[in-house]
């Protein structure tokens, strides 16, 4: 063969090898294309899969049979229960083998069958949320040295309240029985709610603040309701203080003549004397009340076994007015010069939240004049603006003045 054959020759060979190269090429990449579209498909495969199993669960979830909600009356020696359903009737049932024995307890909520009416499982207590959300405090911060002018009122406390917590054997040797419940009588402003923190604080209690106007509810029965699901919670995070403020809201007299909502009041009242007569006195709930219209208080309420022992928190003297002041002012930067007994002079009738008031209100004086410290300028400034009665009335004409 000759030299320009065979140089032609080895050039188309050449030109050969490159397209199959470069077919080859096209191929590898095809071929990574489509282990990667192969793997998309699995995984979305796997993922659609899932997505079956998960509805083919829920549809068997919405087929099942609704459950009845019913309580727990007795439990059988042979392992079966008499529960009331909701239904009405009384029922002897079996119960499942997923619901543990120790869990069967006289009163608990537990879910029937509709079917058979087995019980299924065991529910948990029901609480409105109304008291759920009350004021709950597991231990309060604040202590009887943040309370001024009070002693004796303190000590009275003490006696009813956070001796039986702590010293339940003491009156079991003497032989008496501690006031069930105790009332703070006294003008908005004295320390009512302070005091029973204070004593919650004390005890290590658990402090549940609730307002009596809560408690009253527009339907027939709510109101007696919220009452026993507040003294269930109570006695659930026992050692606890029940502390039930504006009393007389749903404690006032009840009278002849009465609308449709003073009488569901009136249930609602009621039923705090109920749960007031079935309580140990030397137990770990203790009740506190406060109101500052004791006058139209029933009389029910007051009698010896419910809110046995009143207090009376009064407006603060000149030296309980020393005492508050030194209290709110200890941590404040105060000029040298300032005697907090001319102020507590100069404060007559105010309470104790009427000097807190005046504490701050110099404060904020000070800060409006840029300084770092409250003169006594400021506090007397303080003193006009908490206490002049002109200045925070409502006239007839409606016009307030500042």
């Amino acid at each position: 063969m000759k030299e320009p054959q065979l140089e032609e020759l080895v050039s188309e060979m050449k030109g050969k090898v490159e397209v199959l190269e470069r077919r080859n090429g096209e191929l590898l990449e095809e071929m990574r294309r489509v282990e990667g579209e192969k793997r998309y498909v699995e995984s979305e495969l796997f993922r659609l899969q899932k997505e079956l199993k998960r509805m083919r669960a829920e549809m068997e979830r919405l087929k099942s049979p609704p459950l009845i909600i019913g309580s727990i009356k007795d439990v059988l020696a042979d392992g079966r229960v008499i529960v009331k359903s909701s239904t009405g009737p009384d029922f002897i049932v079996s119960t499942s083998e997923y619901v543990p024995m120790e869990e069967l307890i006289v009163g608990s909520r537990v879910a029937l069958n509709k079917q058979t009416l087995a019980v299924m499982g065991v529910l948990p207590p029901s609480l409105d949320p109304i008291v759920v959300g009350a004021e709950i405090i597991e231990k309060p911060s604040i202590s009887y040295d943040q309370i001024g002018g009070l002693e004796n009122q303190i000590l009275e406390v003490r006696e009813a309240v956070e001796d039986p917590l702590l010293k339940p054997d003491l009156y079991k040797k003497v032989g008496i029985e501690p006031p069930k419940g105790v009332l703070l009588v006294g003008p908005p402003g004295t320390g009512k709610t302070l005091l029973a923190k204070a004593v919650a604080h004390q005890t290590n209690a658990t402090f549940i603040r609730f307002v009596g106007s809560e408690l009253v509810q527009k339907y027939i029965g709510e109101g007696a309701r919220l009452v026993r699901e507040l003294f269930e919670l109570a006695k659930e995070k026992a050692p606890s203080i029940v502390f039930i403020d504006e009393l007389d809201s749903i404690g006032a007299k009840r009278l002849e003549v009465a609308t449709s909502g003073d009488r569901e009041v009136q249930r609602t009242l009621m039923q705090l004397l109920s749960e007031l007569d079935g309580f140990n006195p030397i137990g770990e709930v203790k009740i506190i009340g406060a109101t500052n219209r004791p006058d139209i208080l029933d009389d029910a309420l007051l009698r010896p076994g419910r809110f046995d022992r009143i207090i009376e928190i009064p407006v603060p003297g000149y030296e309980g007015r020393l005492e508050i002041l030194k209290i709110h002012t200890s941590k404040m930067s105060m000029d040298d010069d300032i005697l907090l007994s001319d102020i507590a002079l100069k404060a007559e009738g105010a309470t104790g939240a009427d000097i807190k008031a005046i504490c701050t209100e110099a404060g904020m004086f000070a800060i409006r004049d840029n300084r770092d410290k409250v003169s006594l300028l400021d506090f007397e400034r303080a003193v006009v603006k908490v206490l002049d009665n002109e200045a925070n009335k409502i006239v007839e004409s409606g016009v307030m003045f500042a």
